[in-house]
């Protein structure tokens, strides 16, 4: 089970986008990185398709390395680190600061 989730909200600890917080939108474990909604923009110079991209340049979000990101706890709303408790048989996130349990 990992630790940072698609959809979770997260502040970026480090790099040029220091502080900022945003919802992860995809996740790449196999390479340890996640693009997170409005970080990292870079610009992309996109070539036309035949069929609906227009050509031209583009600004998107880049990936960004998870060791960068802190999960934001949906109950203290604090960034935190992300622990685990068994529950029932199931494997639950667990807030390390108010100790709540989360998806």
């Amino acid at each position: 089970m990992k630790k940072i989730r698609k959809g979770d909200r997260v502040r970026v600890i480090a790099g040029n986008d220091r502080g900022k917080i945003g919802r992860v939108l995809a996740i790449y474990p196999e390479r340890g990185r996640a693009i997170v909604e409005n970080v990292h923009m870079i610009t992309k110079h996109q070539r036309a398709t035949q069929t609906l991209r227009q050509p031209g340049i583009v600004k998107r979000e880049g990936t960004i390395n998870l060791s960068n990101l802190l999960t934001i706890c949906p109950e203290c709303d604090e960034p935190t680190r992300v622990g685990f408790m068994e529950v029932d048989g199931k494997k639950l996130r667990r807030c390390k600061q108010c100790g709540e349990n989360f998806e």
